[in-house]
């Protein structure tokens, strides 16, 4: 915990000179328990980033090639990253995203899987809803705007550019008696996310400087696709 408390301060230190990160809504950020934190994902960068909206350790849900080396999977591991295989349901890395919520750390989940490019968000995926839903527990909708400038999918040297993090207000699974719940719940509670974080994205991306709202972006390919 400690040696992920020295490195926070100093790669957020620099960040915070190097990019000037704002963060917007932090308010929202729940003050004691555990919750799940879906930000956007348009840079590898995104994992610091979305480290701003709280002092506490984040578990973060992470490609496994990040841990392929004998560096890596020392390092991440000890930053509280758990690997997860993209290509399929990764099992093991759900149950230790589940025994962290036990053990009272907040988790970290991109819910769009992998980075994407541009305004509009990708597909969720049902991870972070699934979390929730089972064990109670809220959902933190991130967005992260600027940092597709500084250091897109595919690019390798970054560049400098403001960012600008904003915390929505958390999506809260509806009381439920049962355990388990249905996939038609988990379904609508991803759908309710993806409203929360498309809107905080939003606000990121244009308090950042970079693309328009996505409404706009949307009408415009709209007017496109007619001509």
């Amino acid at each position: 915990m400690i040696f992920y408390r020295v490195v926070r301060a100093i790669v957020l230190s620099v960040c915070k000179v190097l990019f000037r990160v704002r963060v917007v809504g932090r308010m929202h950020v729940p003050k004691d328990g555990v919750y799940v934190v879906a930000p956007s994902h348009r840079s590898i960068l995104d994992i610091p980033f979305a480290a701003f909206v709280t002092r506490r350790r984040i578990r973060f849900m992470a490609k496994k090639e990040l841990f392929s080396t004998r560096f890596g999977g020392w390092l991440f591991s000890h930053l509280g990253g758990i690997p997860v295989d993209r290509e399929a349901t990764d099992r093991a890395a759900l149950r230790v995203s589940v025994a962290a919520l036990e053990a009272g750390e907040p988790l970290a989940i991109f819910p769009e899987g992998t980075r994407h490019h541009g305004p509009v968000l990708g597909d969720l995926f049902d991870g972070a809803a699934y979390l929730a839903a089972k064990l109670d527990v809220p959902i933190v909708p991130v967005g992260v705007g600027g940092s597709e400038k500084i250091l897109a999918s595919g690019k390798i040297l970054p560049r400098i550019h403001k960012v600008v993090v904003v915390v929505g207000e958390p999506v809260v699974p509806p009381p439920s008696p049962a355990r388990r719940r249905p996939r038609s719940e988990v379904h609508t509670l991803t759908e309710v996310l993806r409203e929360r974080l498309q809107a905080c994205f939003d606000e990121a991306q244009a308090a950042a400087g970079v693309d328009p709202p996505s409404e706009s972006a949307a009408r415009a390919a709209e007017r496109s696709e007619g001509a």
